[in-house]
Order: structure tokens, then sequence, then C-alpha cells
């Protein structure tokens, strides 16, 4: 993993990784992480809090990303249409049978060519092919495992992609808090460290018992906390 170094900020690094790791956590605004330090004495403006997510959170999701297990080799593909500036676009997504999210991908068409970006990332970043892949019936996906030589089974339908249609609905509840992505470089980099603290912090409540959920929580944090470790 790749150390962060904090040198040169006014507030020490408990406070600066405390209001990354609100934000990108929780559904909260730049604004409601300031009223949450206020809380707690600490004088910081909301564009502070928004210039240290921009620095620090793309190091602190690479961390993350490095501290995971191998991914299930069953995939999920789907797109929801995002509106970025007035404009019309596609957030492409690959999440695992398990609700694992593999890659976050904005596109401005959902054709062969976006489908293929996606899938090739997918290969490059994960190092193995799947052995399933499960879409809606958008025909670009089948198209872009022609043209890739993808060979995984290739399961279409509505309901059978439920995983992948699930997985959206985090980030739609941060889409509406921030009032619409702004543009689509900063709507990419929003996505993928949300992606990685998502992974981290992402568990079946209902299908663990309360003590599991406690170990859980303190595994989930320790991860964390190596991810930010000052150099």
């Amino acid at each position: 993993m790749q150390p962060i170094s904090y040198a040169r900020h006014q507030f020490p690094p408990a406070v600066i990784l405390h209001a990354v790791w609100l934000y990108l956590r929780f559904t909260l605004s730049y604004r409601d992480v300031e009223e949450l330090l206020a809380e707690r004495g600490l004088d910081v403006s909301y564009e502070t809090v928004r210039r240290w997510v921009g620095k620090f959170g793309p190091a602190i999701a690479r961390n993350l990303r490095q501290l995971r297990c191998k991914s299930s080799s069953r995939w999920h593909l789907d797109e929801m249409v995002v509106r970025i500036n007035g404009r019309r676009m596609y957030l492409l997504r690959a999440v695992d049978d398990e609700g694992e999210v593999l890659e976050v991908l904005i596109q401005s068409r959902r054709n062969k060519a976006a489908a293929s970006k996606l899938i090739r990332k997918l290969l490059k970043k994960h190092g193995f092919a799947p052995t399933r892949v499960t879409t809606d019936k958008l025909r670009s996906y089948g198209a872009a495992f022609k043209e890739i030589g993808l060979s995984a089974d290739h399961e279409q339908g509505a309901y059978q992609n439920n995983r992948a249609e699930v997985s959206h609905q985090p980030l739609r509840r941060r889409e509406r808090k921030m009032q619409r992505f702004k543009s689509p470089g900063s709507a990419q980099r929003f996505v993928s460290m949300h992606a990685a603290t998502y992974n981290t912090f992402n568990v079946q409540r209902h299908l663990i018992s309360r003590r599991t959920l406690r170990t859980f929580r303190a595994q989930a944090r320790a991860d964390w906390n190596a991810a930010v470790a000052a150099a």
C-alpha cells in the first residue's frame, strides 16, 4: 500500500481522516460534515472538507482496494442513467454475486464500445475471467463479449440481475444528497471512492448475528485505519 503524508496541514491527521470517513461512509453533504465537526469543537469549513476528500480520498480508496480479498467469479453488469450538468449519461456498474462492487464507469453512451471498455477494465483490474456474467437484455453486452472473446456463460433477464439493480441504491441516495453530479470527471472520482468505502463497510446485517456484526465492524475499521496510515 502507498503511504499517505499529511504534512503541512493545519489540522492533525485524525481530524482529516475522520472528516473524510464521515463523508464517504455516510450519506452526508460537506456542510453536514462541517456541522458534525463543529459539534466536537472543530472549526472546519465545508470547503476544507471538500479539499480533504479530493486530495486524500483517491489514495485511501486505492489502499482499501488492495486490502480486499479476491472477488467471486460470477459477475453482474448493469447501467443506470445519471444527469451530469444537464447531460444524460450512463453509469455502468459491475458487482459480483456477493454484492462487492468490482468497477464503476461513467460513459456518454451504453453501446458496445462502453460495454467493451468496462469488461477490459474488469479483466485487467482483477486478473481473471469470470465463469458467469449476468446482464439485462441490452444487446451491447453480448456484442462486447464476442469482440473480446469472453467465453463465460452469459445469463440475461430482468429479475436475474437484481443483484446489480439493488447495488445502484446507495449511489442514488448520494446523488440526491449531492444534488446531482457536476462533471463527468468529478463523478468518476467520487463513485470510485464511494465504491471502495462501500465494499469495506457493507454487510448483510439480517444474515448474521449481533456478535458477528461487531466483529465485522471492528475489522472494517481496522482495514480503514491501515489504508490511511501516515507515512
